[in-house]
């Protein structure tokens, strides 16, 4: 119903004042331009709990991670992988983060070191800043009162004990035990644990078994005593290569007695094994099951497995699936599995692609640094990355990469405080002046970041809303613990 009141106001309006309606006609442009109108915005983090790993290249904030912290509400599971090339960085994030997650005190870190240089670890400044002996082991120094593992060692259980023992003939021969091979290792792994009862039973004992298996154990089976000596010849010759061959000296005696399985950090260091020799995956999964059975216990305190040169682990069908056992059993004692590797082609065309594919299916992290075009495009198809991070990729300098935690993608650029920064540059070559240089090497590729930054945000027509990269100074990246917590909050 019309009102005669409104419509006696409009004309008498018009007619005083002329008419106030507009009709605006339509502006075409890109959404390039029109988002200029519109407040700049920046991906949501992942919270304030957690340990500062530096700052989110396009918006400048604090970028800090947890994966005890996240897990179950943005993490499926605590483990992360960590790809690049060479003098990317990787090295010096690991070695922060671990410094930075053992200001808390419920925090317990485990580093198998592959790489050093003067005759130690790569990781032994910081073992030595903290107090602590890394557990180095060297074939050469074995023999001379060096570090020993026993592999029968009484805290590992007698199942652990016998899943350890064909893990170790598996991985040096190939392939899997046959039945009859491993009912030889089982028999002579019983009679050993039944009879040595005065000391700690050692791998001669088993060797010694095999080569003279005793009566009674073909008799059960209703077998000749020849046919149980030969089922076990060659699991006797693989495990003599620990006993009296080119491992000897690591394996073949009681543990070492003064490891220190409380402390907050333990070191293997493995630089003096040849990487690319049959013993490096050999002693991952001694060190892998030693581990299982003697650390992961549950007591409450979050610990963090550090490999470096994983792709040792995950190229071994045999030992990739003892490490997906850890993971898995883990994951429910709190258990982080921090895996670096430089190229996911080491691994996903390796002989254990389909254990390599399980272990990186389990991995919510994901951190990539610099890679070669053709090497992130593959890499951005294995993980799923946007298309915009791939393309990236390439173009990112040292210090930087793309994180993805379970499909929160930003680019990060990893802070290092002057207090840590002699323990990550470990180079002993280095003299002040080359330090001094390499200093400015970073200070230049932070620069030209900075400048990539602003040409971006011009192009998407944000210019000028990068001024505030360079604002940001360093963060503290982390401080004394609360008494009495265990909340891993930035204060």
């Amino acid at each position: 119903m019309v009102d005669p009141m409104g419509v006696i106001t409009e004309a008498f309006t018009s007619f005083v004042f002329g008419k106030v309606e507009t009709t605006r006609l339509p502006v075409r442009t890109s959404t390039g331009q029109a988002q200029a109108v519109y407040l700049p915005t920046a991906a949501p983090g992942l919270g304030d709990s957690g340990v500062i790993i530096g700052r989110e290249v396009y918006s400048g904030k604090g970028y800090i991670y947890d994966p005890f912290q996240l897990y179950g509400q943005q993490l499926p599971a605590p483990h992360w992988l960590v790809l690049g090339e060479s003098g990317n960085g990787k090295s010096a994030l690991e070695k922060t983060y671990v410094l930075r997650q053992l200001r808390f005190r419920d925090r317990q870190v485990v580093v198998l070191d592959a790489q050093g240089e003067d005759g130690v670890g790569e990781w032994n400044l910081i073992a030595q800043q903290l107090g602590i002996t890394p557990i180095r082991l060297d074939p050469m120094a074995a023999l001379d009162g060096g570090i020993r593992l026993n592999p029968l060692d009484p805290s590992i259980t007698t199942t652990g004990q016998l899943a350890l023992l064909r893990t170790i003939i598996e991985v040096a021969m190939g392939h899997g035990l046959d039945e009859r091979a491993g009912f030889a290792l089982k028999v002579a792994h019983a009679y050993v644990n039944e009879t040595v009862t005065d000391r700690q039973p050692v791998l001669t004992d088993i060797v010694e078994q095999l080569r003279h298996p005793e009566p009674d154990s073909a008799e059960s089976m209703n077998v000749d005593l020849d046919d149980v000596r030969a089922w076990g010849l060659d699991v006797a010759l693989v495990l003599d290569r620990l006993v009296d061959g080119d491992l000897r000296g690591m394996f073949d005696g009681p543990t070492t007695v003064g490891i220190d399985l409380d402390s907050p950090l333990i070191v293997f260091d493995l630089s003096h094994i040849d990487r690319n020799s049959i013993a490096m995956p050999i002693l991952m999964a001694i060190v892998g099951v030693w581990l299982e059975h003697t650390w992961i216990r549950p007591d409450r305190k979050k610990r963090i497995f550090l490999v470096e040169e994983a792709w040792h682990i995950i190229n071994s069908p045999f030992v990739a699936q003892l490490f997906q056992r850890l993971l898995k059993f883990g994951r429910r004692l709190g258990l982080s599995f921090v895996a670096v590797v430089h190229h996911l082609s080491d691994v996903v065309d390796g002989a254990a692609a389909r254990e390599a594919a399980a272990i990186l299916k389990m991995a919510s992290t994901r951190t990539i640094y610099a890679q070669k075009a053709d090497e992130a495009r593959a890499t951005g198809r294995v993980l799923g990355l946007p298309r915009w991070a791939v393309e990236i990729i390439p173009t990112l300098t040292p210090g930087i990469a793309v994180w993805d935690v379970n499909g929160n993608v930003q680019v990060v650029k990893h802070l290092i405080t002057e207090a840590e920064r002699p323990l990550v540059y470990t180079d002993r070559a280095m003299t002040e002046d080359s330090l001094t240089a390499a200093l400015a090497a970073e200070a230049e590729a932070e620069a030209r970041a900075a400048e990539a930054v602003e040409q971006r945000l011009a192009e998407e027509g944000l210019a000028g809303e990068a001024d505030g990269y360079d604002r940001y100074g360093p963060y503290a990246p982390y401080g004394p613990p609360a008494s009495g917590t265990s909340e891993s909050t930035v204060a």
